[in-house]
């Protein structure tokens, strides 16, 4: 009876000392973001590019990002650290054309990087998609340049990833006036380029990162994931109340992740970083580099639908390092990379090998029903203005199939 008392102890506090570390690293992640959001709102307006050159602000982005890394991760950021420093080593080393292949086994920085590099010096513009020709990277980075993109406090901590050439255009003070010029700004009547403030995109996501941490602080106090693998409840309670519980616990898990990254997002912004250019309605955006949209995540109807809008610069990433590239297979070998980008948890192979069947399913089944409906909608579209009919499709077919009318 003794040993199993003290055995039960010794339990415990081994689960006392593991939530403790838990708590304390996010109360480490939470203070350095927010003073990466103090520091960006200092970046921008103290080192801004008319007051300080691309070198210096290269240097203070690079060096509060490792400061960051050390300060969350201690010692392990050495890892970290190793890793960077031998990949420009090969980078400068190999030959450009096959740069790609060693570093695919780095982080999403890295091979995005690796990949525009490779784009930009070792293949033909002809061999390129119209994205790959807009994000090549012609020149092999500086030193600085390179610790910078990868190890910036704005992004080393939560992300997200972002292409070279913005990062780049950032820093040299470029990036505004460029997104601008690609919605031909001038041609709309204006005299010169505006300087738009992202104050009031960053005071909107920080409002949606104390919405996000309040949920998820109730939601996981009164539904605690731990409950989940209690005796008594994998032993007493029927199959489909753990079933509902699972499926509750699990999105009071997702404000955890609204709360990192939007307040990710705004750090960058704060920054000065993340603008993407002007909407139809003529107001300036700040979602360059967001990682999700809530409201299509909660009001999704389709798989499709649900990725599409979650962890969307990881999305981005898989799609231009490997299904813009593979050879053949490009949606299972997507979800592969996923999986194993993710980590070794039986948890993300289940995840994303069952992504693939139902990504594929998801297109069969719409091809299917479209050619079902497609007679039917030519029918309609011939009788109805073309206006009408883009309203009535989503009520005919629940699918929202992805073929296009051809109106009479």
């Amino acid at each position: 009876m003794c040993r199993i008392l003290e055995k039960l102890r010794n339990n415990f506090r081994s689960r006392n000392r593991l939530q403790m570390l838990t708590v304390m690293n996010w109360i480490n992640f939470v203070a350095c973001q927010l003073f990466a959001l103090l520091a960006a709102f200092w970046f921008r307006i103290y080192l801004s590019p008319s007051h300080a050159s691309s070198a210096v602000r290269h240097a203070f982005a690079t060096l509060f990002g490792i400061y960051f890394a050390v300060f969350c991760f201690g010692w392990y950021s050495i890892h970290l650290f190793v890793l960077v420093m031998m990949n420009y080593g090969i980078m400068n080393l190999a030959s450009i054309p096959n740069i790609h292949s060693p570093l695919m086994i780095i982080t999403q920085k890295i091979t995005t990087l690796a990949c525009q590099l490779h784009d930009g010096i070792g293949r033909q513009a002809e061999e390129l998609t119209a994205e790959q020709n807009r994000l090549a990277v012609k020149s092999r980075p500086s030193l600085l340049e390179y610790l910078s993109y990868l190890l910036n406090f704005m992004s080393i901590i939560a992300g997200p990833c972002s292409n070279y050439k913005d990062y780049i255009a950032f820093i040299e003070g470029r990036h505004v006036h460029m997104k601008l010029l690609e919605v031909n700004w001038k041609q709309k009547g204006y005299d010169r380029l505006p300087d738009p403030s992202p104050t009031g995109a960053v005071m909107y996501k920080l409002c949606i990162t104390l919405v996000s941490l309040i949920l998820f602080l109730t939601l996981t106090k009164n539904f605690p994931m731990a409950y989940i693998i209690d005796n008594e409840f994998l032993d007493k309670t029927p199959f489909l109340s753990r079933l509902g519980y699972l499926y509750v616990v699990t999105q009071a898990a997702k404000p955890k992740y609204y709360f990192a990254w939007t307040l990710a997002d705004a750090v960058n912004n704060a920054a000065g970083y993340g603008f993407s250019g002007v909407d139809e309605r003529g107001t300036f955006r700040w979602d360059l580099l967001s990682n999700l949209n809530i409201w299509n995540i909660e009001t999704a109807t389709s798989f499709k639908m649900y990725i599409e809008n979650w962890n969307i610069q990881t999305a981005a990433w898989l799609k231009r390092v490997c299904y813009d590239r593979a050879p053949w297979y490009p949606t299972a070998l997507t979800f592969i990379l996923s999986a194993l980008w993710h980590g070794i948890y039986p948890g993300y192979y289940f995840t994303f090998l069952t992504g693939i069947l139902i990504t594929l399913a998801a297109r069969a089944v719409c091809t299917f029903h479209c050619s079902l409906l497609r007679p039917l909608l030519d029918t309609i579209s011939c009788q109805l203005h073309p206006h009408m009919v883009k309203q009535l499709v989503p009520a005919v077919s629940p699918l929202s199939c992805l073929c296009r009318l051809d109106v009479c």
